[in-house]
């Protein structure tokens, strides 16, 4: 197929790759042009502005949060300059709100827009083994199964409606973020009785939670090992913030997400933001008075 890709950071380049590797043809943009010249050395063809890479069947984005969606799907013309009929097919972490009214857009100039977010880190992308969560017009989702099939390990089908594949993803995200939190007091725990953070995070990854969160992350908060960041406290935050919201556009407390968002703010005032949100157990470390990245220079 002949498609376009907007957003090459870590997941976006290595998603892109392997689309290329499948065999698709890849019309590429970026903020930054390293990476597009990456992936020109690889075929792509690189567009000198974002509207430019809105062509062929599809248009697949991986941009960081909504303020950058709206940036650049309506105030660089990309939705007023794709060819009717287009797919714009969105594998980034946004709110319902923002889904909703891209859907509504799409839908006022002949395109198609499917929510199709994605659970794995960067190494898991580059291995083509995402999860990938979607919801749209069937017959949308039917054309473009072979882009998903070379970026994914596995599609989860949820509806006709986008927003509920968002929906899924920020309440995932909201768990793993809650794991983290729960990872880091255990952690603070054990330490304070002289135990070290890795011993008790191998016992519990290895029995009650054997499961690759717990496996992950533990690992990187047992080795306090938060650089480079697979996925940042800023994205982090993000997160959390956006399930927040739509708790309350829906009536529904979550009271311990209030708890993770703080957390996240006080790495970030640790001058924390380019490190892993693994290090989210930094801060139950530093409550309890023990040694802590968030206290480094």
């Amino acid at each position: 197929m002949e498609i376009g890709f907007i957003g090459l950071g870590q997941m976006g380049k290595a998603i892109a790759t392997n689309l290329i590797r499948a065999g698709h043809r890849l019309h590429v943009w970026n903020r930054s042009p390293a990476p597009a010249q990456e992936l020109a050395a690889l075929g792509a063809t690189v567009s000198a502005e974002p509207a430019e890479a809105a062509r062929g069947q599809a248009l697949m984005t991986m941009l960081a949060d909504d303020d950058a969606h709206r940036a650049v799907l309506i105030g660089a013309g990309v939705y007023d300059r794709a060819p009717r009929g287009l797919i714009h097919v969105n594998l980034a972490t946004v709110s319902v709100a923002l889904a909703r009214e891209l859907t509504a857009l799409a839908a006022q100039r002949g395109l198609a827009y499917v929510a199709a977010p994605v659970f794995g880190r960067p190494e898991v992308a580059q291995s083509g083994k995402l999860n990938v969560v979607v919801a749209g017009d069937p017959a949308a989702i039917d054309r473009i199964e072979p882009l998903l099939a070379a970026i994914g390990e596995r599609t989860w089908p949820l509806g006709s409606s986008p927003e509920r594949a968002n929906v899924v993803k920020l309440a995932g995200n909201f768990m793993i973020a809650c794991a983290l939190e729960a990872m880091g007091e255990a952690a603070a725990l054990v330490r304070a009785h002289g135990i070290e953070a890795g011993e008790m995070l191998e016992v519990m990854s290895g029995t009650l939670f054997a499961s690759p969160v717990y496996k992950v992350y533990g690992r990187l908060i047992a080795e306090q090992r938060y650089q480079p960041a697979g996925f940042t406290m800023v994205l982090g935050l993000k997160d959390v913030r956006i399930a927040l919201e739509a708790g309350q556009a829906a009536h529904v407390p979550l009271p311990f997400a209030n708890v993770v968002r703080d957390h996240f703010l006080e790495a970030l005032a640790a001058r924390r933001s380019d490190y892993d949100w693994a290090a989210l157990a930094e801060v139950s470390a530093r409550h309890a008075g023990l040694p802590s990245a968030m206290n480094r220079e």
